[in-house]
């Protein structure tokens, strides 16, 4: 993947994650490996429209899936996502090699 990918996809995980919901809810589905919609709807006290924008906004920046049972669906946080991205947070704002190497800041 290109830098200018994965500095797309960075910023649209950071703003997924800039709701204190769905950071949360991250955090909730994360704890119990798999939660259907239903269930995050009776711990978060939300709409259930509500959880499934939440959802959709996870989902579409890669953080979490979908199986679907039936009726119902029940999603899980994909780790190595979150892991790819603090790497990337991580690479983009890393001290140059020459600052590093002469000790002084950029």
């Amino acid at each position: 993947m290109s830098m200018l990918a994965r500095e797309t996809l960075a910023v649209r995980v950071a703003k997924a994650l800039g709701d204190p919901t769905r950071f949360r809810m991250l955090r909730a589905i994360s704890g119990r490996g798999e939660v259907s919609c239903q269930d995050l709807t009776e711990l978060f006290h939300l709409a259930q429209a509500t959880i499934s924008h939440h959802l959709k906004v996870l989902t579409d920046a890669g953080l979490v899936s979908a199986r679907k049972e039936g009726q119902f669906h029940f999603y899980r946080v994909h780790r190595d996502a979150i892991a790819a991205h603090g790497a990337t947070i991580v690479d983009a704002f890393a001290e140059p090699r020459r600052a590093r190497r002469a000790g002084r800041a950029p």
